[in-house]
């Protein structure tokens, strides 16, 4: 369908043999290369002709014939470009394009002409200067692998974790960056397979990356992590590497108390909704209590808790969540400490005796 749906015709080079027809629907660019330039001229008449509505029997069309197969040139769906020297400032990227890599060119941001680029699968912008992430990265409906290694990132979008990213990410390498947190939105990425996190300045895991369900190789190596998030244990991962993170050492016995005794209107009405699965949202509670809700603690007896509870850290062997075990340290360890949570003295107390009973 031609009529109303040419969006725009680029025919600067047309006396080179070359044109460019961008249609509205579907959204695709006709890249015409290597014509006949009376004939090319003649094609570009007869398709303003027909965007305008003319008859088809006054357009100035020549007798069809088949292409040969040399002679048409496949959209281009791949590009690679490793220099700054190479890398596009004039020219626009092919829209056909499904992998894009722009490694090593200084890029100080994201490139708009990138974010235009609806059929990329894959994106690989490491190894450049790129500071943030715009919202409109989430636009990008196909992406499955994004690569940011060895960036100036400092925070990973919350916008990006609620875009369209949410199904279709499987690879993220965020790796080399300074990322210190991640947003509690991460876990929305629940098309996450393998997760890049090494060598930044993490002081936690997101509370609640047993969310990640796909997710089966996990590197957070030489970052700042004190202990992993209780959520943890959730996970089922083929591959996980923790090296290099400065464990604290576990303590079951000194625990950080937050007990509020008796408990708060809001923590029992809190306590309540999550035991009782009783639905919320923003159109019933006020945006601050849902956050609260959706990072509530778990106790080992299966009750949650909101800002009440006893917290301490035991350790974990991380085989139990992973067949692959990268060593936590030089000594040969494949132990980290975990977070573990009581919504009670009575809950603690049992732990406790239980504890005493194996290390006596």
């Amino acid at each position: 369908q031609v009529q109303q749906n040419v969006e725009r015709l680029f025919t600067r080079f047309v006396e080179e043999g070359k044109a460019t027809v961008r249609l509205r629907e579907p959204a695709v660019d006709l890249c015409l290369s290597k014509a006949n330039v009376i004939n090319l001229k003649t094609f570009l008449s007869a398709v303003r002709l027909a965007h305008q509505g003319s008859d088809a029997g006054a357009l100035p069309l020549s007798p069809l014939v088949p292409a040969k197969n040399s002679d048409v040139e496949k959209p281009k769906t791949k590009m690679i470009i490793t220099s700054r020297r190479d890398y596009p400032l004039t020219k626009s990227f092919p829209f056909s394009l499904e992998h894009l890599q722009t490694s090593y060119c200084k890029l100080a941001r994201i490139d708009t002409r990138v974010l235009c680029l609806r059929k990329l699968r894959k994106l690989d912008l490491s190894h450049n200067h790129i500071k943030q992430l715009p919202p409109t990265l989430g636009d990008l409906v196909c992406l499955q692998e994004l690569d940011l290694h060895d960036n100036h990132l400092e925070a990973f979008s919350a916008a990006l974790c609620s875009s369209s990213l949410q199904k279709s990410l499987q690879l993220l390498d965020l790796s080399q960056n300074q990322i210190q947190a991640l947003p509690i939105e991460f876990c929305q990425l629940q098309g996450l397979v393998q997760l890049k996190l090494d060598d930044n300045a993490l002081l936690r895991l997101p509370c609640r990356i047993g969310q990640l369900s796909h997710l089966r190789f996990l590197s957070a190596a030489r970052n700042k992590l004190p202990f992993l998030p209780s959520d943890f244990r959730k996970l089922y991962l083929e591959k996980l590497d923790l090296f290099g993170n400065p464990f604290e050492q576990p303590n079951p016995l000194v625990p950080n108390i937050q007990l509020k005794i008796p408990l708060t209107l809001l923590e029992c009405a809190a306590r309540a909704t999550i035991n009782h699965r009783i639905p919320y949202g923003c159109h019933l509670l006020p945006s601050h209590l849902c956050k609260d809700l959706e990072v509530a603690k778990t106790c080992r007896c299966g009750s949650a808790c909101l800002s009440s509870f006893i917290q301490i850290t035991v350790t974990m062997n991380l085989h139990h969540v992973a067949y692959t075990v990268v060593l936590v340290d030089n000594m040969g360890g494949t132990e980290a400490p975990i977070l573990c949570y009581f919504c009670s003295l009575d809950c603690y107390s049992q732990f406790l005796d239980r504890h005493l009973q194996r290390n006596g």
